[in-house]
């Protein structure tokens, strides 16, 4: 199993509908750090999350970057990604688990018993926010860097979302975070790979 990212460039319908997906896809999976492409879109029907996903393992296996597909971990046993993440209404980390015994498998928590849950339910890694406030996330109260440093003393990894920058991740990162996961911030920029870079610095 590849190490765990301290990137996670998570998608959503725009981006996956994007004309450039592809070359910025490319250009974030080659920055020679350990980062992972997030085939997400919850309004996708099975075929297109396929497609798309496969598009990202395209484009990631050259550089051995990691793919991860959100909400269906059948396709990513399919594809042979990385691993998949998951929501509280999705499959629990242990039953995705039966599909994918050898890959990481995350789920997004919002709060110190989510996060619980979801070490019990056998889950490897914690995606944590909103962090700050975020398109993706409409009249969610941003949660702040607190709930980091109430979640590293579980034990698990955590990435920090929501309204992440390359200005914000030294803050993250001095709470404990393993990494950082965006969606604007990677997707929008002219230079995706550069912001790459400046999101995984301290890191580095």
């Amino acid at each position: 199993m590849r190490p765990l990212p301290r990137l996670f460039a998570f998608t959503d319908r725009a981006v996956r509908n994007a004309p450039q997906v592809g070359s910025a896809a490319s250009a974030i999976a080659s920055v020679g750090a350990p980062v992972a492409l997030v085939a997400r879109d919850h309004s996708a029907t099975g075929a297109e999350l396929t497609g798309f996903a496969a598009t990202l393992v395209t484009v990631a296996r050259p550089a051995e970057a990691s793919v991860i597909v959100a909400g269906r971990p059948e396709i990513a046993a399919a594809l042979g990604a990385q691993g998949a993440h998951l929501r509280g209404v999705d499959l629990t980390p242990r039953e995705c688990r039966r599909l994918l015994p050898h890959a990481w498998i995350g789920r997004s928590v919002h709060s110190l018993d989510e996060a619980r849950r979801a070490i019990e339910e056998d889950a490897d890694y914690l995606v944590a926010g909103p962090i700050h406030e975020t398109p993706s996330h409409p009249g969610m109260t941003p949660a702040g860097v607190g709930l980091i440093e109430r979640l590293v003393p579980l034990g698990h990894p955590v990435i920090a979302i929501g309204g992440m920058t390359p200005e914000r991740v030294a803050e993250v990162h001095a709470a404990g975070a393993w990494g950082v996961a965006a969606i604007s911030a990677l997707w929008s920029s002219t230079r995706p790979g550069t912001t790459a870079l400046a999101m995984l610095e301290p890191w580095l």
